[in-house]
């Protein structure tokens, strides 16, 4: 079997994480999840892959994308991945993030 193409890096019950797998989920869209350590300043891998320690935070090997923040993550799924399921993703994830 093959490894998705998706690597999320997350907080155990983040909403921001959260959010995020709602979009991975609602547009089927296989990923890998690696949770991190939840002191910030601890956070190397993640600072190792996207120059930031803060998550959620992607890898998606197909495309060469590596990015953090919620926001911007639902933004480049649905557009990467949505289709015609992005149209529902975007409308459920309205008003996630503060």
């Amino acid at each position: 079997m093959t490894e998705p193409a998706i690597t999320l890096y997350r907080l155990q019950a983040c909403p921001y994480c959260e959010r995020v797998v709602r979009v991975l989920d609602q547009l089927d869209v296989p990923y890998r999840s690696r949770y991190v350590e939840p002191m910030h300043s601890e956070r190397n891998v993640v600072k190792r892959i996207s120059g930031k320690r803060s998550v959620p935070a992607i890898v998606d090997a197909e495309t060469g994308v590596t990015m953090s923040e919620s926001g911007n993550i639902v933004e480049y799924l649905e557009r990467t991945y949505g289709g015609t399921a992005g149209t529902d993703a975007a409308e459920a994830s309205v008003g996630g993030d503060a």
